[in-house]
């Protein structure tokens, strides 16, 4: 069941930032995403949060300049997904503009898992580094840190990610969601960690006098990397993290980014001039995360830290063409899992749990993804990882803290789950093949404890409808400026309309002419050739259609009902 529920407007709100000059129409948006003031929507470096209050911050940043005078040799641990590239490449770019002798390596997620584990020491050991730095990935890592002590090299971990009851004893943690960390902002990515190092280090450096003021002014040029990295990887875009993103984009859209960004753009087909934050999230951040998921985020993360054009537009197109490979698994997958739920009602259940020994592990978590968004339950799909493990990567709704329900899965069932990790909306976990079924009920009968019915009805929130007069091409360019996504997303609209004409293109879409109060509106529906009916209530955002060179306003249609 689905069901339009349109946002609350808090009304002092709305009338302040009317008063503030925002049109009405902007100001109801803002005001239903918890803005009361015009300064909260300022995305200048003058609002974005000091790195002081950013627990063991200067502390790593007194380890990392000692280290740079020393020429001690730094090998950065990164993680295989976009933040984790992003993470690692602001990491080498920055540390190298600093004068420190750096390299990475990435872990194979299908050989070495996630993380700073034992096997990962061994194999960095091999390149005799004195410190080993972890970028998005490192906080739990107990074991990992042990055995790189044990082998006399340091552990510096810089992590965004909720810590286990226990901290790895590491040389310095940086981490916002550490115990007493008292920094304002808990949705930092792993690359806005590795940033706002780097901002301490530049401090530190400037106070030893080791830094010119055009060596320290370069470091804002790696924010194209921490708004992709952060879009990315799906964090909450409270003020702080609009004003990584905001700066980024700008950096981009002026023609200043990375070769590595404007090749996944090129390849993309996206004009740099024109790239929103959707653009990352939606076009650049698949691409790059294709590498981890099928073949080794090494290839993405040296697409990122080339300056070499040329170079940067080869993998680029590898990547591209990964990216193509991912979406024709993650089809038949999914294709599978539909099939396979034909036999079971999941509106009966309050998770759902699948295994398919012919599923690719690496795609795991988009079709987890795919499969909540349908049936908006809690999904955990599971894949062979080695001989009688299975690898599980699950994703959740709204009401149900997907980490913490596995936690409670660990503790009645204590030999059940092998290990696992993650956020409320997303973790991965390992378990014994033959131990499916038992985690399958043990699972379903957790989530059945902690939602209720209620909380398994889709709910599409709207900004309300808008009057023909507000559906303009200006209005769509204003949205487009703007920084949404995780915690604070794109606006999105409702109204009952007129079906006026309708045709198939490209086999499965339909292009549409809505009327709206004898208005005529260019509409497109994506993914359905089914005729519609005279009169449809819609769900839409506004758009900008191009063709030949020329602008015009396009209602996308995301939702329809009679």
């Amino acid at each position: 069941m689905t069901q339009i529920t349109p946002r609350d407007i808090p009304d002092a709100a709305l009338q302040h930032l009317i008063a503030s000059g925002y049109t009405p129409a902007l100001a109801k948006i803002f005001a239903a995403r918890g803005i009361t003031d015009k300064a909260q929507m300022d995305t200048t470096f003058a609002h974005l949060l000091p790195f002081d209050s950013l627990k063991n911050s200067r502390e790593m940043a007194v380890l990392l300049a000692d280290a740079i005078a020393a020429q001690k040799k730094l090998l950065v641990i990164a993680d295989y997904d976009a933040d984790g590239a992003t993470a690692c490449a602001v990491a080498v770019r920055g540390l190298r503009l600093f004068g420190a002798n750096i390299d990475f390596i990435v872990p194979n997620r299908f050989e070495f898992g996630y993380g700073l584990t034992p096997e990962i020491v061994r194999l960095a050991a091999k390149q005799n580094p004195d410190i080993l730095l972890t970028v998005d990935n490192g906080i739990a890592s107990v074991e990992g840190v042990t055995e790189a002590n044990r082998l006399g090299m340091q552990v510096f971990v810089t992590d965004h990610h909720l810590p286990g009851e226990t901290l790895p004893d590491a040389a310095c943690i940086v981490n916002p969601n550490q115990p007493d960390c008292a920094f304002p902002s808990k949705h930092l990515a792993g690359v806005g960690v590795m940033f706002y190092v780097l901002l301490a280090l530049r401090a530190e450096l400037r106070n030893r006098g080791q830094l010119s003021d055009e060596q320290g002014r370069k470091l804002i040029g790696l924010l194209d990397l921490v708004a992709l990295g952060t879009v990315a990887d799906v964090v909450v875009l409270d003020q702080n993290n609009r004003i990584l993103v905001q700066q980024g984009l700008q950096r981009i859209r002026a023609g200043r980014a990375c070769a590595g960004i404007n090749a996944l753009l090129q390849v993309a087909k996206k004009s740099p001039s024109k790239v929103s934050s959707l653009d990352l999230g939606f076009t650049v951040g698949p691409r790059l995360n294709a590498a981890g998921r099928l073949d080794d985020m090494s290839l993405g993360i040296n697409n990122l830290i080339t300056d070499d054009t040329a170079r940067a537009l080869q993998i680029a197109s590898e990547l591209d063409s990964l990216n193509r490979e991912r979406r024709s698994i993650e089809t038949g997958m999914q294709d599978s899992a539909l099939a396979a739920l034909e036999t079971v009602k999941p509106t009966g259940n309050f998770s759902l749990s699948l295994f398919d020994e012919t599923w690719h592990q690496g795609v795991i978590g988009i079709l987890a993804s795919r499969l909540k968004d349908k049936f908006h339950r809690p999904v955990i799909a599971f894949a062979l990882s080695s001989a009688g493990e299975i690898k599980g990567s699950g994703r959740s709704i709204s009401g149900l803290h997907l980490r913490d329900a596995l936690d409670l899965v660990s503790k009645r069932h204590p030999k059940l789950i092998k290990k696992f990790g993650g956020h409320s909306m997303a973790a991965g976990l390992s378990l014994n093949q033959d131990d499916f079924g038992e985690f399958a009920a043990a699972f379903e009968l957790v989530c059945s404890e902690l939602i209720s019915p209620e909380d398994l009805t889709l709910r599409i929130e709207t900004d309300g409808a808008l009057s023909p007069a507000e559906m303009t091409l200006d209005a769509a360019r204003l949205l487009d400026e703007q920084v949404w996504g995780q915690g604070f997303p794109a606006p999105q609209f409702d109204d009952v309309f007129m079906v006026q004409s309708q045709r198939v293109v490209g086999e499965k879409h339909l292009k549409l002419r809505l009327g709206l109060k004898g208005n005529p509106i260019e509409a497109i529906l994506f993914g359905h050739n089914e005729p519609l009916p005279e009169k449809i209530r819609a769900v839409y955002a506004l758009s900008i259609n191009e063709y030949n060179g020329n602008q015009s306003l396009q209602l996308i249609v995301r939702h329809i009902e009679e």
